[in-house]
């Protein structure tokens, strides 16, 4: 048996308020990686493109408010 299969079988008996912190453990560990990710992109200059079509459509009037 796999570790994975190991786990996952190790969740399906957890009580659910271990259940629960465990998801939010992975949530918060997801959204941190992402984090890193949007950052490294950003600095990189990967994400240029983007701030380059908000400024044209900005200047083109056709921004909507949030």
């Amino acid at each position: 048996m796999s570790t994975v299969s190991k786990i996952k079988e190790a969740i399906e008996t957890l009580p659910e308020n271990d259940y629960v912190q465990l998801r939010q453990w992975f949530s918060e560990k997801d959204w941190k990686k992402w984090d890193n990710q949007i950052l490294a992109d950003s600095e990189a200059g990967t994400l240029d493109f983007l701030i380059k079509e908000a400024l044209e459509e900005k200047s083109k009037g056709k921004l909507k408010e949030l």
